[in-house]
């Protein structure tokens, strides 16, 4: 359990790892294993999980500083750590005490497991089935993206209903289930060691009790619990890259100079103009995830449209923002040891990630409008 006048130490200490391991991450595109290690010795791991079952029992804002920290570090370690934040939440809401906490002893890494080859980016319609088997139930399924696929310890699992209504069930699923398979090595632009596969289960028996809320009841978890975590975290993983190309910028702008002139490249009006564009854009994105978090920690009456606003202007700005960051530092940003480029290849994926940022646009858009989302 860590004290929240711990958590700002403990970050920085679990930064100082993923920073160092960075570079050897994107480049040959391994899990961040080390920084995993790092986050749940300084008790991270089970930073969401509640006190009573050893956990320190912090919320979304707390798990967002550490997300947009991480980011700025190493993408990769952030992402996965996002997607074992939003499995962790549904535990929270529906799993057994033992793996609770387990979690909350940072013995578990948690992902989840929604995307699917036949809907893609429509993760809540899931196209995998749930069939009864006696006492046991059989999953069948084709996963088409997995963050830690191959790495957790456990999957929360979509499929469509066994019998009961609605679009989806959600399940526990081990990583030593019998049937569950892993793709081969992911091969990415960015975030190049999120280990993000696709995996498939073929009549992968679980047991009853692995079903988390009710049959059927999957979508109402989805909404309720894992789209505000997900949302929030996600942004919160653009504004930390954002924030690592604004610094870099500008140190670099600051440091390299035009000798013949006498002047830093940040003399010059046009550059400083970029670096302030920027800022601002980085600013308003924080800006907005900042009161998203308070919208959904007071319930406010728009706190569905801040959740479905923030990762799509999040994921707008940081694309601007490392974009500019390509520009104003030239071609020192195509040299890997600068950090701008591995910035500008990891900003790329919020906008591919289901909600991709052109389903979120139409959800806001119906939402504006009064009309039903699905």
């Amino acid at each position: 359990m860590i004290q929240q006048d711990e958590l700002a130490d403990a970050i920085d200490r679990v930064a100082i790892v993923a920073s160092r391991n960075a570079g050897e991450v994107d480049a040959k595109g391994v899990f961040p294993r080390q920084t995993i290690d790092a986050l749940a010795q300084q008790g991270l791991l089970g930073l969401v999980s509640a006190e009573n079952v050893g956990g320190s029992g912090a919320g979304l804002r707390q798990a967002s500083a550490v997300i947009e920290r991480l980011a700025g570090n190493c993408a990769s370690t952030a992402l996965v750590t996002m997607m074992h934040y939003c499995a962790t939440a549904v535990v929270e809401a529906h799993g057994p005490a033992d793996l609770r906490r387990k979690i909350a002893g940072g013995q578990s890494l948690g992902t989840l497991a929604f995307s699917e080859t036949g809907s893609r980016s429509h993760f809540w319609a899931p196209l995998s089935t749930a069939t009864a088997d006696g006492k046991d139930v059989l999953l069948d399924a084709s996963k088409s993206w997995v963050t830690s696929a191959g790495e957790a310890d456990f999957y929360i699992w979509s499929s469509r209903p066994m019998s009961g209504e609605g679009a989806s069930t959600m399940w526990l699923v081990g990583a030593s289930q019998a049937g569950i398979e892993v793709a081969a090595g992911f091969n990415g632009l960015g975030m190049r060691g999120n280990s993000s596969k696709p995996m498939t289960a073929k009549s992968a028996s679980v047991s009853r009790e692995a079903m988390l809320g009710s049959d059927g009841g999957g979508f109402d978890l989805m909404m309720g619990i894992v789209l505000p975590w997900f949302q929030v975290l996600n942004a919160s993983a653009s504004v930390g890259i954002a924030e690592a190309a604004v610094s870099a910028t500008a140190a670099h702008a600051g440091r390299t100079r035009f000798e013949h002139l006498g002047q830093s490249l940040a003399d010059q009006p046009v550059i400083r103009h970029h670096i302030a564009k920027m800022r601002v854009q980085t600013d308003l994105a924080l800006a907005l995830l900042l009161d998203s978090l308070q919208a959904v920690e007071t319930n406010r009456p728009d706190t569905m449209l801040r959740v479905l606003e923030v990762k799509a202007a999040a994921s707008e700005a940081v694309v601007e923002v490392t974009d500019l960051a390509m520009r104003v530092c030239g071609g020192a940003a195509f040299r890997m040891e600068l950090g701008v480029e591995r910035n500008f290849r990891d900003a790329r994926a919020a906008t591919a990630m289901a909600p991709t940022t052109d389903a979120l646009y139409d959800f806001i858009g119906k939402a504006v409008c009064g009309l039903p989302l699905f």
